[in-house]
């Protein structure tokens, strides 16, 4: 109990550190508070979920001393308890009959991760203004900051390309959403999978490393996927905005998707290191234009791969047992 106690506070307040550096505004502080998550997955699935709650309550309680206490919801929901909650899906594993065990799949894993992203980046919207007007209106004097801090007396006429400024603002305004929650998908998976890696390296995660090539989403995600899309264009207001960021969402989860099939499909092929170098060369390149290719790649590996099934030969570590409970 001591060692749950200890570690998760020590866990909440480099999370809370992490977070809060962000303020200075610096491109090293940014990268940074990308890793917050980290500490508290860390101590989730080192430990037990129980100490991902300790650093949780911690890391609110040190970010509302040290900045204000309205500070401290955003970091309890936007980075702690998303963290906390993916730790604990990581580590639920249930016997089956012939005495192995089957371990919570990693394609409903990414699910959560798809559907925390696009809540989080919803309630952050939310946040800006409690009406649509007050959050656009936010958004609007945030991205003229950051126009006039770059491009100075242009940002306020006729940009290159015959835009304007109030059209790109409007542009940008309209995909924020669909952006933030896409962008978010790969950051939690990366966080996740760092905290695994190194728990694991310790000798303390009790889940065997799964076969992430292996991993498929869900039979019903391409439909979610469709009717966040079809929401995103048809709803207005914040539900449009809902909807925006769980299509950005999904899409970024069905893109690592297709990451994963190539991944399968090319296992054991000769150029199969000159295909994924090819592969990760266009994503690095061409991003924006990349991304959609593989979401339908993994659109259709959802749709005809074989079910997931993440069983392991015989049962788990006494260690789990405290994270499944």
């Amino acid at each position: 109990m001591m060692s749950t106690l200890v570690t998760g506070a020590g866990a909440g307040l480099v999370s809370a550190l992490l977070f809060t550096v962000v303020i200075t505004g610096s491109p090293l502080a940014v990268m940074l508070s990308y890793v917050a998550p980290l500490p508290v997955i860390i101590a989730a699935l080192g430990w037990n979920h129980r100490a991902g709650l300790v650093a949780t309550a911690a890391g609110a309680l040190a970010v509302g001393v040290a900045l204000r206490w309205a500070a401290a919801p955003a970091f309890a929901l936007g980075v702690a308890l998303p963290a906390w909650w993916l730790a604990y899906l990581a580590l639920l594993g249930r016997p089956t009959d012939d005495g192995r065990i089957e371990w919570y799949p990693v394609g409903r894993l990414l699910l959560w991760v798809a559907a925390v992203a696009g809540l989080v980046t919803f309630a952050g919207a939310v946040s800006l203004g409690w009406s649509y007007d007050s959050y656009e209106e936010t958004m609007r004097r945030a991205i003229n900051s950051v126009l006039k801090a770059e491009l100075g007396a242009a940002a306020d006429g006729e940009l290159p390309a015959g835009l304007s400024s109030a059209a790109l603002v409007d542009t940008i305004v309209a995909v924020m959403p669909l952006a933030a929650a896409a962008s978010f998908v790969p950051m939690l998976v990366i966080n996740l999978w760092g905290a695994a890696r190194a728990v694991s390296l310790s000798g303390r995660l009790p889940r065997p490393w799964p076969a992430l090539p292996q991993m498929m989403l869900p039979r019903p995600a391409p439909f979610l996927l469709l009717v966040a899309l079809a929401g995103s264009f048809v709803l207005t207001g914040f539900a449009g905005v809902l909807a925006q960021a769980l299509t950005g969402a999904l899409a970024a989860a069905f893109a690592l998707q297709g990451l994963a099939a190539i991944h399968r499909w090319t296992a054991g092929k000769a150029g199969r290191p000159l295909i994924l170098g090819l592969v990760y060369l266009v994503v690095v390149i061409f991003l924006i234009w990349a991304l959609p290719v593989l979401a339908v790649v993994g659109v259709a590996a959802a749709f005809f791969g074989p079910p997931e099934q993440q069983i392991t030969p015989g049962v788990p570590p006494v260690a789990s047992s405290d994270n499944r409970t």
